[in-house]
């Protein structure tokens, strides 16, 4: 059944949104992100102290699409208000493992023995820091944050070994946002 939806999301004291073709930037006390909204059916609107999205005769999609925009609207006030922070452990136990930033490179070094460093590309607008056997990514992104973190995982991901026995790796162990 098609029905008319319209949901308004308050912007807190400090906190400024504008839009700018389908695009849409919030600003706060811990920095600015900017996120594409770009749908036909659901239009995404700033007025006053608030964000309002709205859908005419929306369809069971459109109701999803429009809860899905809320959602990211959510985090990145909740991005701007504080940083999401993801952490993760360095475990080594068969090689001695090295890892270091550097020239916005997140370098890990004699990985299981190899002699080549593994490098990735930290993304702009994400900051790292290594406090002993504990990475700390942090960004006012989700997005950008969780990707990192992710790769940052995936960079010591073990081909042909058996995972029980060579337990080397980073390992993500704190989410950004998630309540524990």
């Amino acid at each position: 059944m098609k029905e008319d939806l319209e949901e308004s999301i308050e912007l807190q004291e400090g906190i400024e949104a504008s839009l700018d073709n389908e695009i849409l930037r919030i600003k706060g006390p811990q920095g600015e992100v900017e996120r594409l909204f770009n749908n036909p059916k659901v239009k995404v609107e700033v007025k006053d102290k608030s964000i309002v999205v709205s859908a005419n005769n929306a369809t069971k999609r459109e109701k999803k699409l429009l809860k899905t925009f809320i959602a990211h609207i959510k985090n990145l006030i909740k991005g701007v208000q504080e940083k999401f922070v993801y952490k993760l452990k360095i475990c080594a136990s068969h090689f001695p493992m090295n890892v270091s930033i550097a020239n916005n490179q997140f370098i890990v070094k004699n990985f299981l023995g190899e002699k080549c460093p593994r490098t990735l590309n930290i993304k702009a607008g994400v900051e790292t820091k290594i406090n002993g056997d504990i990475i700390e990514v942090s960004s006012c992104d989700k997005e950008k944050a969780g990707t990192v973190a992710s790769d940052m995982e995936l960079l010591t991901k073990k081909t042909g070994k058996d995972v029980r026995i060579f337990q080397d790796g980073i390992y993500i162990i704190s989410k950004g946002g998630s309540q524990k």
